[in-house]
């Protein structure tokens, strides 16, 4: 059965296989790319055909981008608008609810939320959305409708900046869709207080992806000297002091995260035991070992440094050479904690650059914890680009 509502793009022979075995993305050299299709505007809604004229799906198109059609329903007769955003809405809200004991989570993780390009985090009656495709952008309005009717927030607010909107060929985005937005806005993470910037923050403000690691981290630090490379708004940081640390450092280059930092930290109680340095972590890892500083836990939590493909090789030489230099200020038998967030960087890539790194810095050790990112962040299974975060917790000898 056909749905008319939406224009019909159809496969190449030969290019359903992927898509049929349940991956939501079909790239611009599986489609048969008609005049027709080329002239579908970006975003717009069609269904997908096989070459033999078999139903695939219901999804937004972009005949620019390397990934053309990315998939949002199985039903022929699904209608695309915010009685759809709606019912997905309500799923996710179900399943973060049995997963989070506060309401402060990601909402919508994308594709791994069977909602390609939209990334929502909630905090409490405050949410961030990312639109970072055509197709969830010119869905605006549906999305925003569906927020409100099932969430009723004091404010929507919708980012993004980032390199996936460019390429889908759209500007970067920022608009306050209903409210008013605060300056900082409160967050709550394992019992503790953070407070973000969700108008200049990085991403939505907040990561909500690392509250399983910091949790975990911060039950280790009881009566340690503790270190936080780029630190952010105070995390790590945050959750070794709450966990009785003697001593934190957190280091970023930007001095807006760290006025967070400092007012999560007196927020919590805690600035007689932090103190924050605003530099480039890599010049404070050369510094620190030149000066033989030693730490009981040493956090190193970079933002991406392969955000494309071509910087993958430079990317994980960066991520031994941060290795190394960290491995080299962990007392014995102290923690080195190191992640990635690079989802080009494939997890035993990353162990081994990791791995490698220790061994440059003549340390040995082991492995307590192989992590990614918590349960709010589902991964589709088949879109390894999904379980993007790698967390690596080593016991140094």
């Amino acid at each position: 059965m056909k749905n008319t509502n939406y224009p019909a793009v159809k496969l190449k022979h030969g290019c359903a296989k992927r898509v049929k075995a349940g991956s939501p993305w079909v790239f611009s050299n599986e489609i048969d790319m008609t005049a027709e299709t080329k002239n579908i505007l970006p975003g717009t809604l069609v269904c997908l055909y096989d070459s033999n004229e078999s139903f695939i799906g219901v999804g937004s198109f972009n005949p620019h981008s390397l990934i053309s059609f990315r998939k949002m329903a199985s039903d022929p007769q699904t209608e695309i608008n915010a009685a759809f955003f709606a019912k997905k809405f309500r799923t996710c809200l179900d399943l973060r609810n049995a997963l989070v004991n506060s309401p402060f989570y990601r909402l919508v993780h994308s594709e791994g939320d069977g909602l390609p390009g939209l990334i929502i985090d909630r905090f409490d009656d405050i949410v961030a959305c990312q639109l970072n495709t055509a197709g969830t952008d010119a869905l605006k309005q549906e999305i925003v409708d569906a927020l409100d009717e099932v969430l009723h927030p004091s404010c929507i607010v919708l980012r993004a900046e980032s390199s996936a909107r460019a390429l889908e060929g759209l500007d970067p985005l920022y608009e306050v869709a209903k409210g008013t937005l605060p300056d900082v806005v409160s967050v709550r993470e394992n019992g503790i207080y953070f407070f973000a910037d969700l108008k200049e923050g990085q991403k939505t403000g907040w990561f909500y992806d690392q509250r399983e690691n910091r949790s975990f981290v911060g039950r280790l630090a009881p009566n340690k000297r503790c270190i936080d490379f780029y630190t952010y708004a105070g995390g790590f940081a945050l959750h070794m002091g709450i966990g009785h640390a003697k001593e934190i450092i957190g280091v970023d280059r930007s001095e807006s995260a760290l006025a967070l930092a400092q007012k999560a930290a007196e927020k919590n109680e805690l600035t007689d035991k932090c103190s924050w340095i605003k530099d480039n972590a890599f010049d404070v890892l050369e510094n620190m070992n030149k000066d033989k500083e030693k730490f009981g836990i040493v956090v190193c939590d970079p933002p991406a440094f392969a955000k494309v493909k071509k910087d993958i090789a430079a990317g994980l030489r960066g991520y031994r050479k941060m290795a190394r230099l960290a491995a080299g200020l962990v007392e014995k038998n102290g923690i080195l904690a190191l992640g990635s967030c690079s989802h080009h960087v494939k997890p035993d890539a990353f162990f081994t650059e990791c791995m490698r790194g220790l061994t440059e810095a003549g340390k040995t050790g082991r492995v307590v914890l192989q992590a990614g990112a918590g349960p709010d962040h589902p991964i589709h299974p088949h879109l390894p680009e999904t379980a993007y975060l790698k967390m690596i917790v080593c016991q140094i000898d």
